[in-house]
């Protein structure tokens, strides 16, 4: 599978404690899109001191579009199951490509591990996402492929019109790593708009109530944005901006 590298994007006012943040796209979509967020930041002197690095996922031949794992649909409400249906298929909406997302989730700890080796604390990374790319981002946060990683725990997970894959697999790794003290202080920003047709309301409140399970709801930042669709919106980058100000200060 074809990858383009990240596009990264240096900070307007360097600091000495520096800081980045690497921000997955969604399905279709890629790195070039998201830089106009960045421009807004910086245009407005929000975040001077990042440094932003905005990955591309490679091309899945199967779904024909740039994407982080092969995607599955889901249905604005909830499916019966059928006989011989997987009880750990999400509502039986199909099967996790499991290890499309592990992979996803393997590349981007080396984008981490890289800021690192520039210097870069993890504790002055946050990952983050729009869509499949804060799916991707969540898996990391919850210790996915972090195992041998230890006290490589980024500061905060941002996750944008998100969700969160659930396959058998991912909730046993999960699950170990949570149970062994994975994550420490991670902080989380959760957004979702309740006109979201592609990802709906009920697909994120489960991903809610499972990550605020998980991690308690004291580390959980949740905003939801009346009549937003599956974008952005202004009220919801003030919010974002806000939040990393606070997780991510300049000193």
């Amino acid at each position: 599978m074809a990858q383009a590298p990240p596009i990264s994007i240096e900070p307007t006012s360097p600091s000495s404690n520096p800081a980045t943040i690497i921000f997955l796209h969604g399905f279709d979509d890629d790195a070039e899109g998201w830089t106009g967020l960045v421009q807004q930041f910086q245009s407005a002197h929000k975040l001077p001191h990042i440094r932003w690095i905005l990955p591309n996922a490679p091309h899945n031949h199967d779904a024909m579009a740039q994407a982080w794992y092969e995607p599955h649909a889901f249905s604005p409400i909830p499916l019966p199951k059928r006989a011989g249906d997987d009880d750990d298929d999400d509502d039986g909406e199909g099967e996790e490509d499991e290890e499309g997302q592990r992979t996803s989730v393997e590349y981007i700890w080396s984008l981490v591990e890289k800021e690192v080796e520039r210097g870069v604390h993890p504790s002055r990374i946050v990952v983050g996402g729009f869509s499949q790319g804060a799916a991707t981002s969540l898996l990391l946060g919850l210790g996915l492929g972090g195992k041998e990683k230890p006290g490589r725990a980024v500061r905060g997970i941002v996750g944008l019109s998100g969700y969160l894959p659930w396959s058998r697999g991912i909730r046993e790794e999960v699950g170990g790593a949570m149970e062994s003290g994975g994550g420490g202080e991670m902080r989380f920003f959760l957004a979702h708009g309740t006109r979201d047709q592609l990802v709906p309301m009920r697909i994120f409140r489960q991903a809610r109530e499972t990550l605020e399970g998980l991690v308690g709801e004291s580390r959980c930042t949740v905003c939801v944005y009346e009549g937003m669709p599956h974008s952005t919106a202004g009220a919801e980058i003030r919010d974002l901006c806000a939040w990393l100000e606070e997780v991510l200060p300049e000193t």
